[in-house]
């Protein structure tokens, strides 16, 4: 009952305030108490009983009011840190002045008169001590966030009388959790972590000013929130970076725990990790390296959480960052005997910005990834997520990040290397099954994202296909299935009618034709299921040397794809995919997006050519990486591989349209003569020219009908001296530019957006960085 009472009247002073159009004094203690001395004890009941319109309404028509209470609840919390926080009750009250400051400040950041506002000093302070609201606000959160006995363990004596003065204590003795330069890891507390959730909380919604700026603006804009806490002029700026990163990549959602445990007790660390990597990559996503202050013409001072990220340097620390981050990643992965008995958590999204940004802002991290097999430990997640997610537009982000990092990846000639290591299923996908390595594993996903994926993922073709073409120098023995799939995509993407239905199209042909070259000249010994596949789809590229290139013939071709677009039996032969290619055991569908998600919008994905450089790869001919494998996919028979390509093609040619075509655009005869002189076909004629007759003699002579004869001939086969000399190899290593850096702003906050849904910190608010629908 006596809970009930103090909801109640909570609820009037906030019917009291909104509904008075008269300033109310601030000196009038007795009246702004009440919203954070009674004992509201939670922050869902401070977004209930606040609702959002009275906010707004609070804003307009009474706007001295809202000044006046933002400014006593941060004068409240102020006073708080003077006193220590050493009493229960100046806890609760520091608690309840950050939950209401979290509900009230995305209205006040929604409206950009507003934002002036926190960068003015408290009325109360005197011409000395004029600090702007806004640092009053950061610099109380941290004090709190290292508070003994409230979101820290003391290492004091207890009792008020020894208890530390939090201006002069040092948080480096407090980071919360062992890891990067903290070797002690703290007991845990279940309050003070839930503690710290709560103040983090508010961090992250005075950050959210972002989302309040359409893209343009946002792309420029100097949060000084962010760039105050991570200067400076912030004393906790180096153990707050470490607690937020050791929080993170400590966290460990199965532990020693029994089967079932997580549905028995409630795990308070999961919503403080969630919110910690939130803070974390929003602060890392503000870069003043190069910015200079809107108030003045001189550069801002560095973002410190940026700089010890990039000077992060002993192997040990990027073991435990790289342990902790493919934990959480293989997380949703694991498999267990028994169904739903191990947590799982879903911060994928977060970490692969996290992961992102490491690799961004410490080359030496990245290195390190790629100098071990570790590397995988990353792929397969970001595989296992592009497969699952492909068919769900509401999940188009996490493909793209997905793809970025492996763009990012593959320019590097040790990330191809490790691709070779032999792939073991223990995760269950929606893919044929296979016998091969990580290479197998990477063109078999991306086959099924170009031809089942979503329409809305066209624009990542580009990315897919360099990806490729970057590690093909380096791929030693691809399977019989994953080189099926190769041959595929370019029967797919050479028919006529694709090729002339968009200005971009045949890029894609360039592309695959490069890797087919990289594999033939540089991997020749190890890929004789390659070589035998392009043997047998020969004709598709006696196709393409041959293309019709008059008028007519590029009509007649556009003209049959559209009569084909009327034909209701095609979408039929889609089940024999069922039949000719069993899924991997214990997989499940690419499921679309439920009906009713919410679906941030995204930028445009950058062109290839902006965010990558061509760059010249020497790597020591035939150097052997690791030992040759044979007899991989052996099993399969010809004819299957031609019905299921068959039926591939034809299915999903809707799926292959690339974005719509520029206005008044149309194929010509000059505009098809200019790129088809240019298709690098004469590696693959002269390989055809070479080896086809000697195949077709030992079929003849031997009578053979059995494709792995054909192998063993192949296998112990040479091309030295028949083949044109080899062509550099060219890598196209990603660059950072302005295009993906508002691409991850977007995404990142829109994620954020979204996983933030008890309390609901934005919802009805009016976000300009993004627009968000339902799916």
């Amino acid at each position: 009952m006596g809970n009930a009472d103090t909801k109640l009247n909570f609820r009037k002073a906030v019917v009291q305030l909104t509904s008075k159009n008269q300033p109310i004094d601030a000196a009038d203690d007795n009246f702004w108490d009440q919203f954070w001395s009674e004992t509201v004890t939670n922050v869902q009941d401070v977004f209930a009983l606040v609702p959002g319109a009275e906010i707004r309404a609070l804003r307009e028509e009474s706007p001295n009011n809202l000044a006046t209470l933002v400014y006593k609840a941060v004068e409240k919390l102020v006073k708080i840190v003077d006193n220590s926080c050493r009493t229960q009750r100046e806890q609760q009250t520091a608690l309840n002045c950050a939950r209401l400051l979290t509900r009230v400040l995305p209205y006040m950041l929604e409206e950009p008169e507003w934002h002036s506002f926190f960068w003015s000093s408290l009325p109360a302070a005197t011409e000395n001590e004029s600090v702007p609201l806004a640092q009053s606000l950061i610099n109380a959160m941290c004090d709190l966030l290292f508070c003994p006995d409230f979101t820290v363990t003391s290492s004091k004596r207890s009792g008020p009388e020894r208890a530390e003065e939090l201006s002069s204590l040092d948080s480096c003795e407090y980071i919360w959790a062992g890891g990067v330069g903290f070797a002690r890891s703290p007991a845990h507390c279940a309050q003070h972590e839930a503690n710290r959730t709560e103040l983090l909380r508010l961090l992250l919604t005075c950050f959210s000013e972002t989302i309040y700026r359409p893209p343009q603006q946002a792309a420029t804009h100097h949060n000084k929130w962010i760039a105050y806490l991570t200067s400076p002029d912030n004393r906790h700026a180096l153990p707050l970076f470490t607690s937020l990163l050791n929080t993170v990549c400590s966290y460990d959602p199965v532990g020693l725990g029994v089967p079932y445990n997580h549905l028995l007790f409630a795990d308070t660390l999961e919503p403080l990790v969630e919110v910690a990597l939130q803070v974390l990559i929003v602060t890392l996503d503000h870069d003043t390296s190069n910015v200079v202050s809107d108030d003045s013409d001189e550069s801002l001072p560095d973002n410190l959480f940026i700089n010890y990220l990039s000077r992060i340097h002993r192997d040990e620390d990027f073991s435990l960052v790289l342990r902790g981050v493919t934990r959480l990643l293989n997380n949703p992965l694991q498999q267990t005997y028994l169904p739903n008995s191990s947590k799982k958590v879903a911060l994928h999204q977060e970490l692969l910005v996290l992961f992102w940004k490491m690799c961004d802002y410490n080359k030496k991290f990245m290195y390190y990834v790629l100098k071990s097999s570790d590397v995988l430990e990353v792929l397969v997640p970001i595989l296992y997520h592009l497969n699952d997610s492909r068919a769900d537009q509401s999940r188009v982000g996490l493909m793209h990040i997905g793809v970025f990092i492996l763009l990012l990846l593959s320019g590097e000639r040790n990330f191809g290397v490790r691709l070779n290591k032999p792939y073991s299923a223990t995760v269950p996908m929606d893919i044929p099954v296979f016998t091969g390595t990580h290479a197998d594993l990477l063109v078999v996903v991306f086959h099924k994202v170009v031809t089942t994926g979503h329409q809305r993922l066209q624009p990542l073709f580009d990315c897919l296909l360099t990806i490729l073409v970057n590690v093909s120098p380096y791929l030693k023995t691809l399977s019989m299935v994953a080189s099926t799939k190769l041959l595929h995509l370019l029967e797919a993407f050479s028919t006529p009618w694709f090729l002339f239905s968009q200005p971009q199209n045949h890029h894609l042909v360039f592309f695959l034709l490069e890797m087919f070259n990289n594999m033939i000249q540089y991997q020749f010994d190890g890929n004789s299921n390659l070589v035998y596949t392009i043997i047998r789809k020969r004709a598709v590229f006696h196709n393409l040397a041959n293309l019709p290139h008059e008028h007519a013939s590029i009509a007649r071709s556009l003209a049959a794809a559209n009569a084909r677009d009327t034909d209701k039996a095609l979408p039929r032969s889609r089940s024999v995919e069922s039949v000719v290619e069993p899924a991997m055991e214990g997989s499940r569908p690419a499921q679309p997006a439920e009906p009713g998600t919410l679906n941030p919008t995204l930028p445009d994905t950058p062109a290839i050519a902006t965010m990558t450089e061509r760059e010249s790869a020497h790597p020591p001919a035939r150097e052997q990486l690791l030992p040759r494998r044979s007899g991989d996919g052996e099993d399969r028979t010809d004819t299957e591989s031609d019905r299921e390509d068959v039926t591939r093609t034809v299915t999903h040619r809707d799926s292959l349209r690339v974005n719509d075509k520029p206005e008044g655009w149309k194929a010509s005869s000059e505009w098809v003569s200019s790129w088809r002189g240019r298709l690098p076909l004469q590696t693959i004629m002269r390989l055809l020219q070479v080896l086809v007759p000697q195949v077709e003699k030992i079929c003849i002579d031997k009578g053979l009908t059995d494709e792995s004869e054909i192998l063993r001939f192949l296998q112990h086969g040479t091309l030295v001296g028949l083949l044109p000399v080899p062509h550099p190899i060219l890598i196209r290593k990603y660059q950072p530019n302005a295009g993906t850096a508002a691409w991850f702003r977007t995404y990142m906050w829109g994620v954020i957006y979204i996983r933030n849904v008890d309390p609901p910190i934005w919802y009805d608010t009016d976000v300009k960085l993004f627009e968000i629908q339902r799916v």
